[in-house]
């Protein structure tokens, strides 16, 4: 089943999600109309009197790329979303526009110093790639307060915690050995290892936490020599040395090399981002709540519920029960308010071609529209030759007089929808 349906009164103060059949009943009998799209809202037509409202538990899962989101009465999920972000993206621009800035003074012209000792920051304040998680995330929690009465959050303030994996003594023995600590060392290296057998690569199998140089040789517990394999590779294996067991796969064996002392960067990014996300939070002036992924992963096999991120979301804190009443999560990928460049440029840094101005007859790329019935997402042309970008990832295009039967569904605002 679909989303409950947002509803806002005539003065745009937020009231209870409704059933998707009872929002297009008030839509069918004219009681109200759409007020936004995505997430879907409608507006009452007529003023009514104030109301009581039920109170509803904001829940998020952060993530370095997908953050899941889950909106809560009691026990009862009447709406997800998944955010996938765009911070790597972010990283690797921010990079490509140094080298070609360092490119550019090392040409055959006059020396240009480097500018960026010129340049301060703020103490405490994030890189852009880390910054952009929270500030998309913090963009959609005010805007689910709009339009529905949130009156708590519960928030996944920590994922890993990679110092006392690596060091098990940092705080002594029994921190280490909790309740939870195998559920946080099985889920760092189901991140890490990509949920399969890192011998065969087989997935969706019950998988066992495996020794890459065996105790027997002089292994340790540490993560960096410990992978996941399936059973029978386990077995397969047992207490030989992996340079043995891999001698004929040359590639794999330096592939799991390197991946096993490599840095698990999603939990970096989560690390860094957590305390800054959970500050703005509390900024909102709500209760806000904060638990461990381990306790969040012990509820979802405790529920018997799928790996999905806005379930992790509905199973961050204290959760007894969960009654799922929908099936059907919101996308929601950033994907920026556009560039300001006057050109795109190729490899080496020279202009290749303009950037024409925005908008082009009107229309910006990201706009929602709806052609013959059809919504997409539309690329507008200089030549006229829109494109609308379905649901499906297929492409309409539009020849040049076909412009003026576009209608406009919703304004970009930097986010893509599916």
């Amino acid at each position: 089943m679909s989303n409950y349906v947002f509803v806002i009164d005539a003065g745009k103060r937020p009231l209870d999600p409704v059933h998707p059949g009872q929002a297009r009943r008030l839509l069918s009998l004219g009681l109200a109309a759409v007020f936004r799209r995505y997430p879907f809202t409608i507006i009452l037509k007529e003023s009514r009197a104030q109301q009581p409202v039920n109170e509803y538990v904001l829940k998020i899962d952060p993530g370095s790329k997908i953050t899941g989101i889950a909106l809560l009465l009691r026990q009862n999920v009447l709406w997800a979303a998944q955010l996938i972000h765009r911070g790597f993206q972010i990283k690797e621009k921010l990079l490509q526009r140094s080298q070609r800035r360092r490119n550019r003074r090392a040409r055959k012209t006059r020396y240009r110093q480097a500018r960026f000792l010129n340049r301060t920051s703020v103490k405490g304040s994030l890189p852009p790639s880390l910054a952009h998680r929270v500030l998309t995330t913090m963009t959609w929690v005010k805007r689910l307060m709009r339009y529905c009465p949130v009156t708590a959050i519960a928030q996944e303030l920590v994922r890993f915690d990679t110092q006392a994996l690596q060091n098990p003594e940092i705080s002594g023995v029994e921190y280490q050995r909790g309740e939870l600590f195998g559920y946080e060392v099985r889920e760092y290296l189901l991140e890490k290892w990509g949920r399969k057998c890192a011998y065969c690569g087989k997935e969706n199998t019950c998988l066992e936490v495996e020794h890459i140089q065996p105790k027997s040789k002089g292994g340790t517990d540490r993560l960096s020599n410990l992978t996941l394999a399936c059973h029978q590779c386990n077995q397969k294996k047992g207490d030989r040395p992996i340079e043995d067991f891999l001698k004929k796969k040359a590639d794999l064996l330096n592939k799991i090399r390197s991946l096993a002392i490599a840095p698990l960067r999603d939990a970096a990014a989560v690390n860094a981002t957590r305390w800054a996300l959970y500050s703005a939070l509390k900024d909102t002036g709500l209760n806000v709540s904060a638990a461990t992924g381990g306790r969040t992963k012990w509820n979802r096999i405790r529920l018997g519920l799928p790996k999905t991120h806005w379930l992790d979301a509905a199973c961050v804190g204290a959760v007894d029960d969960l009654n799922v009443l929908t099936s059907k999560p919101l996308s929601i990928k950033a994907r920026g308010q556009g560039g300001r460049q006057k050109a795109a440029l190729n490899k080496y840094g020279y202009p290749v071609r303009h950037n024409p101005l925005r908008p082009i007859r009107g229309w910006f790329t990201g706009d929602v529209v709806s052609f013959q019935g059809k919504v997409g997402r539309l690329t507008p042309r200089t030549d006229g030759r829109f494109c609308i970008t379905l649901p499906n990832k297929a492409q309409l295009n539009l020849k040049p007089g076909e412009v003026q039967f576009l209608k406009p569904v919703q304004r970009k605002d930097g986010y893509e929808y599916s």
